[in-house]
């Protein structure tokens, strides 16, 4: 289990840099393959997808099964309880209350001689949205739709399209499909990992191509999204999951070790990391950890992802916890501290900030609002999480008038002329009368 390091050691200084280095390999056979899928779903479309899913998903699964039809999602609604729609209906009333702040207006100025300038904001056309499928459909990722599927309504998206693996017997687990369509989504495709990201951006006989794939995956489906990035828009290429927490005296060790945990359980290759004041918090943390990874479902996977890229970082001020935070850009970060808002002013870079005691980062994944697509592997420090804008366009709108023109002509043609750009100017001359 992880021992503590104080940051002004050789070894503190050496994890640190490791931290702020993080990246995860990705093998030239796992390029080749996923190359390979894509081309075989450009060029063979809905007989690639029942291929791929026979192989992978559904060993009976046909090119009727690959829509789901509306007496599934009807249906669905009988399988799930009551307690869970409250608390679905509750996660997508806070999540879309949050996302409405988000949208953008369109603009307009102008100017004395008669230019009007601005900017008009115009969603996508259409939108594609990937969910996993959670353990061939016993674990279903109902709150990624939701993350997904609300700020792309929110945008204005007119066609959102969802795409998620079906289990072995060709079906959607209902909790997901009772997810899906309370967000309004009525088109929805049983296809998963890499296949399903090249359909969508690409189209078969049977699917549209959409203009933004977004959505969390494994390996395959986030080296899909790189591969076609370019031919339609992605929300972002994330790593495994991460949180930092900067914790004083005050944090109650047992909350702090629940914390580190609850990433740690995602992936072996996840990252959970405690930045302390105290040491002897740092100490009881590490008996905390011993003590509820024997309680965990996923316990091999968190205590491999803790004896990889685990760290109980011993600091000498909570300014130093900040600066290391802020090096390190992490996708979570939690201030478990007396005075959390005292220190949020330092915050430079994190995908989500976690204030007080009494604000784990599952309140954020859940239920919060603010959405929990968030940038990791440190590309917090120039991105942001999903939202609303990552569904628009910003187009600049530009009108001059006959005075105006006149007033800038000759500027553009010298600027012009100094490029070499000799038709730019042209385009000016004829036009000076």
């Amino acid at each position: 289990m992880l021992r503590p390091v104080h940051y002004n050691t050789a070894e503190g200084k050496k994890r640190v840099d490791s931290l702020i280095k993080r990246h995860f390999e990705i093998s030239s056979q796992h390029e080749a393959r996923v190359k390979e899928i894509l081309e075989q779903i450009r060029n063979k479309g809905d007989q690639a997808i029942v291929q791929y899913t026979r192989q992978y998903d559904a060993p009976y699964f046909e090119i009727k099964d690959l829509a789901v039809s509306q007496q599934e999602l009807k249906d669905a609604y009988s399988k799930v309880d009551n307690d869970f729609l409250s608390s679905l209906r509750k996660a997508i009333s806070n999540i879309e209350e949050f996302h409405m702040l988000q949208k953008p207006k369109s603009w307009m100025t102008t100017r004395e001689d008669g230019t009007i300038l601005g900017q008009m904001v115009r969603p996508v056309d259409a939108a594609g949205l990937y969910c996993p499928g959670g353990k061939g459909g016993k674990t279903p990722l109902v709150s990624s739709v939701l993350m997904n599927a609300i700020p792309a309504g929110i945008a204005g998206v007119k066609r959102i399209v969802l795409a998620t693996p079906p289990d072995r017997h060709g079906a959607v687990n209902p909790h997901l499909l009772v997810a899906i369509s309370e967000v309004g989504i009525k088109e929805i495709y049983k296809m998963g990992s890499a296949w399903a990201i090249g359909a969508l951006a690409f189209g078969t006989e049977t699917v549209a191509p959409v203009d933004i794939v977004v959505g969390p995956g494994n390996i395959y489906v986030a080296l899909a999204k790189k591969m076609v990035s370019g031919i339609v828009g992605i929300d972002m290429l994330a790593g495994p999951s991460e949180v930092v927490i900067i914790a004083d005296e005050s944090a109650p060790p047992e909350f702090v070790a629940a914390d580190l945990l609850s990433q740690a359980e995602h992936d072996p290759m996840a990252t959970a990391v405690l930045i302390t004041t105290s040491a002897r918090l740092a100490e009881e943390v590490t008996t905390e950890l011993e003590h509820q990874l024997e309680k965990l479902e996923r316990q091999e996977t968190a205590a491999e992802s803790l004896e990889t890229n685990g760290l109980l970082l011993k600091v000498d001020d909570l300014e130093t916890a900040a600066e290391i935070a802020n090096r390190t850009g992490p996708e979570h970060l939690e201030l478990m501290i007396s005075d959390p808002w005292g220190l949020l002013p330092k915050i430079r870079h994190a995908g989500a900030i976690f204030l007080g005691n009494a604000t784990p980062e599952p309140i954020g994944d859940y239920i919060a609002g603010p959405n929990h697509v968030l940038p990791t592997m440190g590309t917090a420090r120039f991105s942001s999480a999903l939202g609303v804008g990552t569904f628009l366009k910003h187009s600049s709108v530009i009108s001059y008038s006959r005075e105006a023109f006149q007033k800038d002509a000759d500027d553009v043609i010298r600027l012009a002329e100094i490029e070499g750009l000799t038709a730019h100017a042209m385009s000016i001359r004829v036009r000076q009368g």
